[in-house]
């Protein structure tokens, strides 16, 4: 079995080429593949391979001004999900093009923890007695392989297209506790930071997205898979790979 992780961290780094070859001599030499975005506002890497390596790898990382932090997220795999490794430097760790859309200028978007989602969506209201609406910031190709009940999903198939598509639900959504998810944490993060500013106070982020949700709760409220952009296609509430279940 083979170790995979997903994780992320904003934290600003000074020098995103210097880090990008150092974290592509490491994950070569060990054998790990997938890829690393590094941007001046942070990390996001989505690896796999030998254990020991996946966590060599974590803890230099964490070894690093800002990125002390830096938590992960792990399942397995039979096979190797990724075919080649690519460590790349890009403007941001995930493409929104937006401002004030970035922790390093605001701070993080407010949160919510998996177990109070779990408990709210069992009671049908948050603890203010508000009624709460998920939020899919993922493509359609991504929810169609799952998302949580009655989840509220956009016809986007980038996560740039976000801001245009939510605008005419913006309205129904004002007596709402809006809770925005995605896969790990990214997306909703910058989603909700960017909804704040446009006067949206009501929206939460669900910390550590489906997969922490999966990781801490299980797969309560949540219909279907996990869609992850690679080999293993879409993992189900145990983090198990759909590719393993025809193998």
């Amino acid at each position: 079995m083979l170790l995979n992780v997903a994780a992320y961290h904003f934290a600003p780094i000074d020098q995103p080429h210097a880090l990008a070859a150092d974290v592509h001599a490491r994950a070569e030499r060990d054998g790990l593949l997938g890829t690393v975005l590094i941007a001046p506002e942070g990390i996001n890497l989505f690896l796999a391979g030998d254990d020991a390596a996946i966590h060599g790898l974590l803890d230099s990382l964490r070894q690093l001004p800002g990125l002390e932090s830096l938590t992960a997220k792990f399942s397995h795999s039979r096979g190797q999900p990724f075919g080649r490794l690519k460590v790349k430097v890009k403007p941001e760790i995930i493409a929104f093009r937006r401002e004030a859309s970035s922790p390093l200028e605001s701070g993080r978007a407010p949160a919510v923890a998996p177990p109070t989602l779990a408990r709210w969506l069992d009671q049908g209201h948050d603890d203010d007695g508000k009624r709460v609406v998920m939020l899919d910031t993922r493509n359609r190709e991504e929810f169609g392989y799952g998302t949580f009940a009655s989840a509220l999903t956009l016809p986007i198939d980038n996560f740039t297209d976000l801001p245009q598509a939510l605008e005419p639900h913006r309205e129904a959504l004002q007596d709402a506790t809006v809770v925005s998810f995605c896969t790990g944490g990214i997306r909703c993060e910058k989603a909700a930071l960017w909804m704040h500013a446009q006067g949206m106070s009501n929206v939460l982020q669900l910390d550590g997205g489906i997969l922490g949700y999966f990781e801490q709760v299980g797969g309560r409220h949540y219909e279907g898979r996990c869609f992850v952009f690679d080999e293993r296609v879409a993992l189900d509430a145990d983090l198990q790979p759909m590719v393993d279940d025809a193998a």
